[in-house]
C-alpha cells in the first residue's frame, strides 16, 4: 500500500496525516507551539518552533506506519506570514502572522506608491495589513540592519519546505496572498516591487501546487525516520488546501466552502481572475490551476474561544447547550466579532469588537449565543459582497466550529443556502496529501485525484435558522462602530 503524508502548519499547532491512494486517513499526529503577542495588535511565532513541531509530528506519524511505503509529502499552512531568512536559512526575527496588525504605516506606503485600483487589478487585492508585503516593508523601516541581512522572505509552509529540502520555493495559491503576485502572469510583479524599492530576488521561485520542490534531506530523514529522498510537494495555502480536502474546486460548479476556525472563511472557486472592484474580499490563485474568492472574518471560532476563556470552569459543550436554550436574537443582544480588527468587507485593522444591547436580563448563555449569531451575521455580510461574482448553491463546512449543529444552522440561515458537512475532518492536511498523490505520480492530474478522493456529504440536523431578520440591526451596529474607529 502506497501512502502520502500531508502536513498543515496552523496558527495553534501542526497536523500531519497519512493518506492511502483513495484519500482515506491511515494515521495522524499533532504538535503544538506558542503564539506570542508582544504588543496589542501584534501576533508572531518562532519559525524554529514550527520546525521542531514538524519533526515531532512526522516522527510520531512514522512510528504508526510500520513498513508502509511512503511516496510523497505535501505541505499546507497559514497564509501571509513573513519568515525573514539569511543566506544560511536561519530566521532573523520572529515571523509576524496573518492576523498581525502592525503594518498600517506600510499599507499607506504601498498605497502611496501604487494606486489602489491598479493594485487590485494586478494582484486581486488592495494592500492589507496582514499580508506579507507590508511586513517586509515594516522590517525595512523598523529594523534596517536586519533587513540588509535578509536573503529570502518565505511564507510559513515554504519555510518548512526549505527546512525539509533546502529549496527556496513557493506556489501560486500561497504566493497570491503576499501582495506582490500578478495574477494574470503568475509572476512576482516587477513594477510593484520596483515602485517599493524591493528586489524580486528576495522572493522564492514559483510553480504549480502539485510539483515536487525537493526531496527530504538526510538530516530530516534521520530525525523523523522517514526515507531520505522522499519527494516533497509544494502544496498550497491553508484555505486552498482545505478546499481541495473538501473536494471544492473549479471542477465542481456551485460548490464552495466555509471554515469556522480561528478565522471564518468563505471560499468560492472561479475560472478567471475576477477581483471585487473595491477589494473588499480577496482574490487568490487556487491550487487547482484556477482562482478563488476568499472572504474572511478574522475572529470566528477565535471569538468563541476568547469567550470560553472567561469561564474556565465550564466546558465548551456545556456553554453551547446553554446557548441552545436562548431564543433567536439573544433577546436583543448583538455581538460584533472584531476582536483583532477586520478583513472582509471593512479592511479596518483598528475596528474592535463589542457586545451591544447588554442588560441585566442577559446571562452567560445569551453571551455565547450572541457570539454564534454575530459570527454568522458577519459571514452573511461577507457573502453579500462575494455573491455578484460567484454565487454558490451550497457550502461545505470545515473547522472546529463546524462541529456545532446550532452554529451551522445559524450560518446557513445568514447565508441563505445549505451548509453541509463532509466525512472526515482532515482539512488542509488532507488537501496537502491529495496534492502529494499527484506530485508522486499516483494520479495523472489533480482532477483525477479529486474524483478518486471526494468525501461524502452529510446533511446537518435541523433547518436553516431564521436569522435574516437580525441582519438590519447588526448592520446598524457595525456602522456605529465604523464611525467610532474610522478616526484612528
Amino acid at each position: 500500500m502506497r501512502l502520502v503524508l500531508g502536513l498543515d502548519l496552523g496558527t495553534s499547532g501542526l497536523k500531519a496525516v497519512a493518506l492511502d491512494e483513495q484519500g482515506q486517513k491511515v494515521a495522524e499526529a499533532r504538535a503544538v507551539y506558542p503564539l506570542h503577542t508582544p504588543r496589542p495588535g501584534w501576533t508572531e511565532q518562532d519559525p524554529l518552533d514550527w520546525a521542531r513541531a514538524a519533526q515531532e509530528a512526522l516522527k510520531a506519524l512514522r512510528g504508526q506506519l510500520g513498513q508502509a511505503e511512503m511516496v510523497g509529502l505535501g505541505l499546507s499552512g497559514q497564509m501571509h506570514g513573513a519568515v525573514f531568512l539569511d543566506k544560511a536559512g536561519a530566521p532573523l526575527a520572529p515571523a509576524p502572522l496573518w492576523n498581525d496588525q502592525r503594518t498600517a504605516r506600510e499599507v499607506a506606503e504601498i498605497e502611496a506608491a501604487i494606486p489602489c485600483e491598479e493594485l487590485i487589478r494586478r494582484t486581486g487585492n488592495p494592500a492589507v495589513t496582514g499580508f506579507q508585503l507590508p511586513k517586509l516593508l515594516w522590517l525595512r523601516n523598523q529594523h534596517p540592519e536586519l533587513f540588509r541581512r535578509v536573503y529570502k522572505v518565505l511564507l510559513p509552509k515554504d519555510y518548512l519546505a526549505h527546512a525539509l529540502t533546502g529549496a527556496w520555493a513557493s506556489e501560486y495559491s500561497d504566493a497570491s496572498g503576499v501582495g506582490a503576485l500578478n495574477l494574470a502572469t503568475r509572476r512576482w510583479d516587477p513594477e510593484i516591487l520596483q515602485s517599493l524599492g524591493l528586489s524580486e530576488g528576495l522572493f522564492p521561485e514559483l510553480g504549480p501546487s502539485e510539483r515536487v520542490v525537493g526531496t527530504l534531506s538526510p538530516a530530516w530523514a534521520q530525525a523523523t525516520g522517514l526515507p531520505a529522498g522522499l519527494p516533497v510537494v509544494a502544496g498550497a495555502g491553508d484555505n486552498a488546501a482545505a478546499a481541495l480536502g473538501l473536494g471544492v474546486s473549479r471542477y465542481r460548479k456551485g460548490v464552495g466552502s466555509v471554515s469556522l476556525g480561528t478565522s471564518g472563511v468563505i471560499f468560492l472557486p472561479l475560472e478567471e481572475p475576477t477581483p471585487e472592484p473595491q477589494g473588499r474580499v480577496h482574490l487568490f490563485a487556487h491550487a487547482d490551476g484556477g482562482y478563488h474568492l476568499l472572504g474572511v472574518t478574522l475572529s470566528a471560532a477565535g471569538s468563541l474561544e476568547w469567550l470560553r476563556g472567561l469561564f474556565p470552569e465550564v466546558g465548551l459543550e456545556a456553554l453551547l447547550k446553554e446557548a441552545e436554550q436562548v431564543p433567536l436574537g439573544s433577546e436583543g443582544l448583538y455581538f460584533l466579532p472584531f476582536l483583532a480588527g477586520e478583513r472582509s468587507p471593512y479592511l479596518n485593522p483598528y475596528l474592535r469588537g463589542a457586545f451591544l444591547g447588554l442588560s441585566l436580563a442577559h446571562k452567560r448563555g445569551h453571551l455565547v449565543r450572541s457570539v454564534l449569531e454575530g459570527v454568522a451575521l458577519s459571514l452573511g455580510e461577507v457573502y453579500q459582497v462575494m455573491r455578484p461574482l460567484a454565487e454558490a448553491q451550497r457550502l461545505l463546512a470545515t473547522g472546529g466550529g463546524a462541529a456545532s449543529d446550532l452554529w451551522l444552522s445559524l450560518l446557513s440561515g445568514a447565508l441563505g443556502m445549505p451548509v453541509v458537512r463532509v466525512t472526515g475532518d482532515e482539512g488542509a492536511a488532507r488537501g496537502a496529501g491529495i496534492l502529494a498523490l499527484v506530485g508522486a505520480g499516483v494520479y495523472e492530474g489533480l482532477r483525477e485525484a479529486l474524483q478518486a478522493t471526494a468525501p461524502a456529504e452529510l446533511a446537518v440536523p435541523g433547518a436553516q435558522a431564521e436569522i435574516s431578520g437580525l441582519q438590519p440591526g447588526y448592520v446598524q451596529a457595525v456602522e456605529m462602530l465604523l464611525r467610532r474607529y474610522s478616526q484612528q
